[in-house]
């Protein structure tokens, strides 16, 4: 891709897990384009998850309280726009959900990360994100009946996006997709085995983010000679719009308006 991702040779190097906690180790992984993100965002998945633990053990009210608050309803998608943002960084109390969660974003956030840069690759992680509550927005007007009292959170509908980001990368660059595609193809299997995942969120956020990452690389040709930090503001907003609009649509239905 032209004015974008670079080092695509590098697309395995991954810093060690110290520029999580290091100061100095982070200050050196930013300049070098290390997963300064990537570590946050997990980072702060573990210490919420750490406090709702807490919570949930010491002070049942206060654990109630913030679960209720935080995750994604469809039907509050449109009064509660919080929950958009909170509910990406809260996950069950099953140990499991978080672990397993935080080892696929390491497994391509860094990658990502590297090629795409530190600001570009949070706008991907969020918008992504969008995508999957939209993912659960949509399915509400499909099955109303239990779609829009559902509950989802967990960063995993962000992950998908990432997923589906570094399908289109592999496929730019030409590398064998074969291994990715086995690996989402597990994933989005596990709602079919492990009951309680929100599949309609993997799939928003894995549309999302391979649209997304494929108008990056392969946009309009008016817009391939510009910056990528452009392209990122100019097709990131184009996602978002449609997006809100689509979210907005289905809430013309929700049964608390």
């Amino acid at each position: 891709m032209q004015n974008g991702f670079h080092g695509f040779s590098n697309f395995n190097n991954r810093s060690p897990l110290r520029t999580l906690v290091d100061p100095q180790a982070i200050k050196r992984s930013w300049r070098s384009g290390g997963p300064v993100i990537t570590g946050s965002v997990i980072v702060l998945c573990v210490s919420v998850w750490l406090v709702e633990t807490v919570f949930r053990f010491l002070f049942p009210g206060l654990f109630s309280l913030m679960m209720n608050g935080g995750i994604f309803a469809p039907v509050y998608s449109a009064t509660q726009p919080w929950r958009y943002v909170t509910s990406l960084f809260m996950h069950s109390p099953n140990f499991l959900h978080v672990l397993f969660n935080m080892m696929a974003l390491w497994s391509v956030g860094p990658m990502l990360e590297r090629l795409m840069g530190h600001w570009q690759y949070l706008g991907l992680y969020l918008i992504s994100g969008l995508g999957g509550s939209a993912g659960l927005v949509l399915w509400a007007v499909i099955q109303p009946s239990s779609g829009w009292f559902s509950a989802a959170y967990g960063a995993s509908g962000a992950i998908f996006g990432l997923f589906g980001a570094v399908l289109a990368v592999f496929r730019r660059i030409g590398a064998d997709i074969r291994p990715m595609l086995i690996w989402i193809g597990v994933n989005f299997l596990m709602p079919f085995v492990i009951s309680g995942i929100a599949w309609q969120a993997h799939v928003g956020g894995f549309i999302t983010g391979l649209v997304l990452t494929e108008l990056l690389t392969h946009g309009p040709a008016l817009l391939r000679g510009k910056k990528f930090s452009v392209r990122m503001w100019i097709y990131g907003g184009f996602c978002v719009a449609v997006l809100v609009a689509t979210i907005a649509a289905c809430n013309t239905v929700n049964p608390l308006l």
